[in-house]
């Protein structure tokens, strides 16, 4: 039997249901988002410049605000285990992606253990 990527599922269901994961968790997010520029990005990141070091994250979403044509970004994390450096980790992939996209970021993280 084969064995079940329950991480990529969770990932492909939080992206087809985008939207409707917002409204249900984070309705004042839609408060402000204009949801037809929601495009999702390119989740690689170098979290260690001199290292290399790269991960991949979860899902990260780039969308306008409504009626402006300024953006931010959605980044969601799967988290499914207790790790007691994930708090530094959060913050190592918030910074990384500020520098790399220069906006706002909205980081949300769901806790599933």
């Amino acid at each position: 039997m084969a064995k079940i990527n329950h991480d990529q599922l969770f990932k492909e269901l939080l992206t087809t249901f985008f939207i409707e994961f917002l409204e249900l968790f984070f309705p004042p997010v839609l408060e402000y988002l204009d949801t037809d520029s929601i495009q999702f990005v390119d989740k690689e990141l170098f979290t260690d410049l001199v290292g290399g070091e790269k991960k991949i994250l979860d899902i990260v979403a780039l969308a306008k605000f409504q009626e402006q044509d300024y953006s931010f970004l959605v980044h969601i994390e799967n988290q499914a285990s207790n790790a007691p450096e994930f708090n530094q980790r959060m913050f190592r992939y918030f910074c990384s992606l500020f520098l790399k996209y220069d906006r706002p970021i909205y980081p949300i993280v769901v806790f599933s253990y």
